[in-house]
């Protein structure tokens, strides 16, 4: 708590408090900020502390980026002492990390993978106004909100949008979903206020990305509803992979109707199909 405030002070408008704070600082042993920024509840000055005041920097900098909430900014001040690794795993979580700083110190390390290289291009793409008024226009009925709506996500760039899917609304996250972006129909599933009743909605529809569609069958907590499951293996887009490897989890009522369903795949007909006469041999009808 001691090094948590002696950080926060040392910014303080005051130059005299904020100078006092700085030379106190310097008989803080880095293990005591490190721990400090370890807290579920750490302000990211401390980890900018950490990242800034560091002589080990390669040390700090696999301890910061072992730190799941240490935010984008503090990573990106030892970007250049992570290892490869180390890049590797906030690649995965990207979504959630993204800063203008991080991405830039990111870009600019020579070690880059291609897909890595990719998925920050990505970021830095932006998206037309029309491909924004369609997925607006889908998500939101209302022609007032529709345009409330629009006016919020034109102003956004990428990032913006991902810490919006992240931490906006149900109303931000059914546009979001359809985000020509796929890094922020990601960050759309992984916002911590999506709701089960979101993601059913979701497996239903027909105008989200196959990606999208495939993420939510591989979470375990998702395909545990058996609704979701149900709308996955009904649904056109569903790649037909997912489709096959759902079937079993179907009752029979449901795989019945699949049998008649032209949207889908033929295959996946097919197989429901086949699926129904061998439970009619061994007396399984749900």
């Amino acid at each position: 708590m001691r090094a948590e405030l002696l950080v926060l002070l040392a910014r303080d408008a005051d130059a005299a408090v904020s100078e006092r704070a700085r030379n106190s600082l310097l008989s803080v042993a880095p293990e005591a900020l490190l721990e400090a920024a370890k807290q579920p509840d750490a302000p990211a000055p401390v980890f900018e502390y950490v990242a800034e005041s560091a002589k080990d920097r390669a040390g700090v900098a696999a301890a910061l980026a072992a730190i799941p909430h240490c935010p984008g900014s503090a990573l990106a001040r030892v970007a250049g002492h992570l290892t490869q690794d180390a890049v590797g795993a906030i690649m995965n979580h990207l979504e959630q990390l993204a800063s203008r700083e991080l991405i830039a110190a990111l870009a600019a390390r020579p070690d880059l993978t291609l897909e890595h290289k990719r998925m920050l291009e990505e970021l830095t793409t932006e998206t037309d106004t029309h491909a924004l008024e369609q997925l607006v226009a889908e998500a939101e009925p209302d022609p007032v909100k529709r345009q409330t709506l629009l006016q919020r996500l034109s102003g956004m760039n990428v990032i913006e949008r991902l810490t919006l899917a992240l931490k906006g609304g149900r109303t931000e996250r059914m546009a979001l979903i359809r985000d020509p972006n796929k890094m922020v129909q990601r960050a759309v599933l992984q916002s911590p206020r999506l709701t089960e009743q979101e993601v059913e909605s979701f497996s239903a529809m027909a105008n989200v990305t196959e990606e999208v569609l495939r993420a939510i069958s591989l979470n375990r907590n998702f395909v545990k509803i058996y609704a979701i499951v149900r709308n996955l293996v009904n649904n056109p887009k569903t790649p037909i992979d997912v489709s096959l490897h759902l079937l079993q989890r179907l009752l029979t009522p449901d795989l019945k109707k699949l049998t008649m369903n032209k949207n889908v795949p033929e295959t996946v007909r097919t197989m429901a199909t086949k699926m129904v006469r061998q439970k009619a041999v061994l007396g399984q009808g749900d």
